[in-house]
């Protein structure tokens, strides 16, 4: 059983193919956490140990002569602040004595059959058959401050989700300062904090730090969860590699601000939190309301990053992305903005449609620029009314046109943004995050909408449905950029504007919702600045995200690589850009600008009118490959076969499909020099005992895997090699 409970020891095991992990209701009605690591049959409760530790307090219920009890060394499941444990916290509250002790002990529990759901909130999706639910109450018998526990298990998918429902049963209102999502306690063994680091235009570069005496912490207080830091860490243990080591990994389901926490202690005990970010947040919870955390998802791999990035891969895939576009083949689209940026007209737009139906293009996008009187990043935003002088008439006669070219249409919005020269702006001032009395902060000159006020998301959400209902639109870019400041809003009380940046993200989420329930075939790419909001939160209403704004193709091998740890080729949104590179005026050859994109969702960012006839050729067969093997790049199994963030001389990745049948390997050399050594790619994920057919060469898996292949001599750096092999 997925879910199973001692009753004789009182723990809790939950099981899925491959892991178990084991809890245990103490004697005074702690939970502690025991074990989370390979599958075991046997109650792991032989761990704890008690013991006299030094300046460790001990609870009442010990005694005056127990001094071997104490919570400062115990591994926990969900540590509160003020019970005797001096380490990070998951639960910080004011209580109103001002008092922030919150002591938890075990109520009750209940298991059952499905996977639980989060009003409002993006969370993990599955078939009643294909997980179970565990809930496990605690309360403060003081306050009366009642927690549930609620865990996930997807058995197939070696996957554990975590999230926290808060009730105050109180009589006086408790303020939460802080309420983490999940609590990973480890006593023994070394780990590498392994995290995502990066900033605009370089997002998600893989960084590894050893383990240390001490806490250290990523996360953002930007209002989104940052192109600096992922919401996605892993702890490895010392020396762990793509194929061995024991591997933790967990990733926020939020959007919004997070902190991700670890601590070496003491003793060498690990302990991580994962949750939204304290600072800023101040959530007063009068009796009978509640407040629901967002959602982490824990897996854990013995055999190395590999096997712990397909556990998130298909998770996030399968059961995170909704929508009819998940398995369905995506369109190869074009975007206009690197080649026109706001100076066009709608007859330049037909031109760009015009020229990629000619080479097999399938979609167009619109970007920046079509609507009110957005002819620069000064002005219009907030007002997604079409600009028919500059389109030269009605949106839908421009959809029309490009429609009967055989093209898809999609189009740009920035749906939290306002800009103050907007009519928007002039008729609700208010509606901006701004500090009365205070000069605005602006970035990219322009305000963030109120999105915690229900008017303000209504409004927005009404003015789209104007425009999808006008023509046929298919895709929808939805873009962000700016982080928030002056968090303030004129809706909320003084009391409650520590409560602004928690749901400003659920009126992010509840827009997306309504338009996804409402044009369930428009299909959604998230973007924040690029990279910005890269999240499995957005993922459950935005099936691919915009990767990055840098376009070019060797930045993008290192924001892909670091990417691939936690996030499904199908999230990445890539694009053949023109060279020199509008980001690093770096060029880059045609052929590898195409093999990069197509780790991703694939499309082109670029004048087609610039291109030389050979170019043009080459995004015919360009198109036609990525036709090809679409849906080998989307649900195969995708491995990294060399660590460019090492200083590997080549970055090569390959995609397997899930039956071993065939497979896509692709190489970029990184550097060059002269009278260079050979380089060789090992395989990974063949089966070895099939025989594949490899370029002119019949080869074994096991060859293929063991004695691997020599990449061709390049005559010039950034030169790419793409192999498409199938068993014979």
């Amino acid at each position: 059983m997925p879910i199973e409970f001692n009753h004789e020891r009182n723990i809790f095991s939950l099981n899925t193919k491959n892991t178990t992990l084991q809890i245990k209701i103490d004697r005074f009605g702690y939970l502690l956490r025991l074990y989370y690591g390979p599958a075991i049959q046997d109650p792991a409760d032989y761990i704890v140990r008690s013991d006299d530790r030094s300046f460790s307090p001990n609870p009442g219920d010990a005694g005056l002569d127990d001094r071997t009890f104490s919570l400062d060394f115990l591994p926990q499941e969900y540590p509160s602040r003020g019970t005797g444990d001096f380490r990070i916290a998951c639960l910080q509250v004011q209580n109103a004595d001002g008092s922030t002790s919150c002591d938890l002990r075990y109520v009750s529990h209940e298991i059952r059959d499905g996977k639980y759901e989060i009003p409002g909130l993006p969370a993990v999706h599955a078939t009643a058959d294909r997980a179970e639910t565990l809930v496990i109450i605690m309360e403060d018998r003081r306050t009366r401050l009642r927690l549930e526990l609620f865990y996930g298990v997807l058995s197939e998918r070696d996957v554990i989700t975590r999230s926290v429902r808060i009730i105050n049963r109180g009589s006086d209102t408790v303020v939460l300062e802080k309420a983490a999502s999940a609590c990973l306690d480890l006593i023994h063994g070394r780990y590498d904090f392994i995290h995502f680091a990066g900033s605009h235009n370089g997002e998600r570069y893989f960084e590894k730090n050893s383990a240390m005496k001490g806490v250290r912490s990523v996360g953002s207080k930007r209002g989104v969860s940052s192109h600096q830091h992922n919401p996605f860490i892993i702890l490895a243990e010392e020396g762990a590699t793509e194929t061995a080591g024991r591997c933790y990994g967990l990733a926020f389901v939020w959007s919004g601000d997070f902190l991700a926490e670890t601590e070496f202690d003491q003793y060498e005990h690990t302990r991580v939190v994962l949750g939204i970010h304290p600072d800023e947040f101040r959530y007063p919870l009068r009796p009978n309301e509640i407040f629901l955390a967002p959602e982490v998802i824990m897996s854990f791999s013995a055999a190395g990053f590999t096997p712990l990035s397909h556990n998130f891969h298909k998770t996030i895939l399968y059961n995170v992305c909704r929508g009819e576009h998940v398995l369905k083949k995506r369109p190869v689209l074009i975007n206009n903005w690197e080649a026109t940026y706001f100076d066009f007209t709608g007859d330049k737009i037909l031109s760009i449609a015009e020229q990629a139906s000619e080479l097999g293009i399938e979609m167009l996008v619109l970007d920046d620029g079509w609507f009110g009187n957005r002819n620069d990043d000064f002005r219009g935003l907030g007002d997604w009314v079409a600009n028919e002088k500059k389109l030269g008439g009605p949106l839908k006669d421009l959809v029309k046109k490009i429609n009967e070219l055989g093209l898809k249409f999609g189009i740009w919005m920035e749906p939290e943004m306002v800009s103050e020269d907007s009519d928007l702006y002039r008729a609700h001032p208010d509606w901006a995050l701004t500090i009365p009395g205070k000069e605005p902060i602006r970035s990219r000159s322009q305000l963030a909408l109120d999105f915690s006020r229900k008017e303000v998301v209504d409004n927005i959400f009404d003015q789209m449905c104007a425009i999808f209902d006008s023509a046929d639109i298919d895709y929808l870019k939805w873009d962000m950029n700016r982080s928030l400041c002056d968090v303030w809003s004129a809706a909320a009380r003084s009391t409650e504007q520590g409560t602004v940046r928690y749901r400003y993200v659920l009126g992010i989420y509840d827009l997306l919702e309504r338009l996804i329930t409402r044009y369930p075939r428009l299909l959604i790419e998230g973007c924040c600045g690029g990279g910005g909001r890269f999240d499995a939160g957005m993922m459950y209403y935005t099936p691919q995200i915009w990767c990055s704004d840098n376009t070019d193709a060797i930045d993008r091998i290192f924001i892909q690589h670091g990417t691939s740890f936690a996030y499904p080729v199908s999230a990445v949104g890539s694009h053949v850009s023109s060279v020199p590179n509008h980001q690093t005026g770096r060029s880059v050859n045609f052929d590898t600008r195409a093999t990069v994109a197509m780790a991703g969702t694939f499309g082109y960012e670029l004048d087609l009118s610039d291109l030389t006839a050979e170019e043009k050729e080459k995004i015919k067969q360009q198109v036609k490959d990525y036709n090809k093997y679409w849906r080998l790049i989307r649900t195969g199994d995708y491995y990294r076969l060399s660590n460019p963030a090492a200083g590997d001389r080549l970055a090569a990745w390959l995609f397997v499909s899930e039956d071993g049948s065939e497979g896509l390997l692709s190489v970029v050399t990184l550097s060059t020099r002269g009278n260079p050594p050979y380089d060789f790619v090992r395989l990974i994920g063949l089966d070895p005992k099939r025989m594949y057919r490899f370029e002119n060469r019949i080869l074994s898996g096991s060859a293929l895997m063991n004695v691997g292949v020599p990449v061709p001599q390049a005559p010039d750096e950034y030169q790419s090699w793409q192999v498409h092999f199938h068993a014979v």
